[in-house]
This record gives C-alpha cells, sequence and structure tokens, in this order.
C-alpha cells in the first residue's frame, strides 16, 4: 500500500479453520529491503489485519512487493502452509 511517499504492506483475515494460525506479512523493496511482521491469528471467525509499520519509499513504490503466508500454528518445522499470496507490484494509492 502507498500514501504519498509511505509505503506498507498488509493482509486481511478471516480465520474459520478452528485453530490458531501465524501470519507473516513481508514488505519487500529496492535494494534487498524487506520488512517482516508476524501475527498470531486467532480461532474467530472474526475478520482481522496483519499490517508491517509505514516507512518512507526508498526509490519509486512500484519497486516494493508483499507476501503474506499462513500457516498452522505449532513448530515451524511441523507446521503447514495453508497459504501464500504475493502483490506484483504496489498498489494504487490511497486516499
Amino acid at each position: 500500500m502507498t500514501q504519498g511517499q509511505d509505503v506498507w504492506a498488509r493482509t486481511y483475515y478471516r480465520n474459520t479453520t478452528g485453530g490458531q494460525l501465524h501470519a507473516h506479512t513481508t514488505l519487500l523493496g529496492p535494494g534487498g529491503r524487506a520488512v517482516v511482521l508476524r501475527c498470531e491469528v486467532g480461532a474467530h471467525d472474526g475478520p482481522g489485519v496483519c499490517e508491517t509499520p509505514r516507512g518512507p519509499a526508498h526509490g519509486a513504490v512500484d519497486g516494493y512487493t508483499a507476501v503474506a503466508e499462513y500457516a498452522a500454528a505449532g513448530r515451524a518445522e511441523d507446521s503447514p502452509l495453508l497459504l501464500r499470496t504475493g502483490s506484483s507490484r504496489a498498489s494504487a494509492p490511497i486516499g
């Protein structure tokens, strides 16, 4: 997401699995820059958001991409990846 020269990644979720999930939202930028945020997704059907902090863009905002990954809660080596999705470029400005 972008607003002015700020850039960040956001993913919305609704957990209907009946179990807790781990979510990782990653913002990848030019020059190998990356911000990763881990969110705990509770076992409830209500909507939620996992969002990286906003920060100033380094270079053009269209040089950023985002990836969201959801996995079952537990030890990393035992937790199956349930969903991985990503952007192909920075989204349109909001506001």
